[in-house]
């Protein structure tokens, strides 16, 4: 049957928009893959700290919370925590970003006698100038913070194999601003930290990242990918190929036999054998070269005289 008109698709084919065609890192995470990648983040963090903590403050069990952040400016982040403080800049995470760890210093006095076995209550005298001993302990705090946000930066996975773990106290000093952990201007994430024993102490401390530093903090982020090298075909010449032994063999001479021939040999016989000049060097079936028969230093041996085209292409001589 003769159509009596041309056919033509009713529709064009599907254009689709990089959103959905595109690798997820190139578009980036969406708002609610980024909220529950974060509390997940705050979780573990929480967790660590509360056995890592515990070391410091005579074994107690511990309740640690990270707080939602607060998305503040360099300057509000400053004042926030205030002129004096026992403030350190710590390196984490799995490619070394910095971070800004505080404890304010009735909270450091507080933590400090409950390491020595005290109560640990805050009170209401704040001392001009920390103690050695709670400066010390708070520095042991900001390198467990460390240590623990570097731990949450890889997530579920263990570190890669070999790789030194990024987590340590920089600097330290009672004034924020003098670390310049981030520009003034700066967004910054500003979390709380809560800490607290089963007999009814709480102490407090902060955490303050940059936004640009923020996404490598979270498991994957401080991971770069590794460059593609360029593939090149392999050859006999390189790995794991260059290594790998090869069974050659000669052939002498080859002959013709009748079947009834052969089944008359028997110990003794003699069979002439005529072998040329030139004689082939073989890998399995494939030809290698072509060869002279002769002996070197009292063995047999070949020279090779040629090597085929073929051989050279496919890889068995340069």
């Amino acid at each position: 049957m003769r159509m009596g008109h041309a056919f033509a698709p009713v529709r064009a084919a599907a254009v689709h928009c990089p959103e959905l065609t595109g690798h997820s890192s190139a578009r980036g995470p969406r708002p609610e893959e980024s909220a529950a990648l974060m509390a997940a983040w705050r979780r573990d963090l929480g967790q660590l700290l509360a056995d890592d903590l515990s070391g410091l403050l005579s074994g107690d069990r511990l309740d640690v919370s990270v707080s939602e952040p607060e998305h503040l400016s360099g300057a509000e982040a400053l004042r926030r925590i205030g002129q004096l403080a026992a403030n350190a800049l710590i390196r984490c995470g799995a490619s070394g970003e910095t971070a800004l760890t505080s404890f304010d210093f009735a909270t450091a006095i507080a933590l400090t006698d409950r390491s020595f076995g005290g109560d640990g209550r805050i009170s209401g005298a704040v001392p001009e100038a920390l103690p050695r001993s709670a400066a010390l302990l708070v520095d042991e705090a900001a390198n467990v913070i460390a240590g623990a946000i570097t731990t949450a930066s890889h997530g579920d996975m263990p570190p890669p194999a070999g790789a030194a773990l990024r987590a340590e106290v920089i600097v330290r000093s009672e004034s924020a601003a003098r670390l310049k952990a981030f520009p003034l201007d700066a967004q910054t994430l500003f979390f709380t930290i809560d800490i607290a024993n089963r007999q009814g102490c709480t102490w407090r401390a902060s955490l303050a990242v940059a936004a640009e530093r923020m996404g490598r903090l979270m498991p994957g982020g401080g991971r770069r990918p590794r460059p593609r090298a360029a593939r090149t075909p392999a050859n006999g010449m390189t790995a794991p190929f260059a290594a790998m032994p090869l069974p050659l063999h000669v052939v002498l001479a080859e002959f013709d036999l009748s079947l009834a021939r052969l089944q008359t040999l028997a110990p003794g016989d003699t069979i002439p054998l005529a072998m040329g000049r030139q004689v082939p060097l073989l890998a399995g079936e494939t030809l290698v070269a072509h060869g002279a028969v002769g002996t070197a230093e009292d063995r047999m041996a070949i020279r090779l005289t040629r090597i085929p085209a073929s051989a050279s292409s496919e890889g068995f001589a340069s």
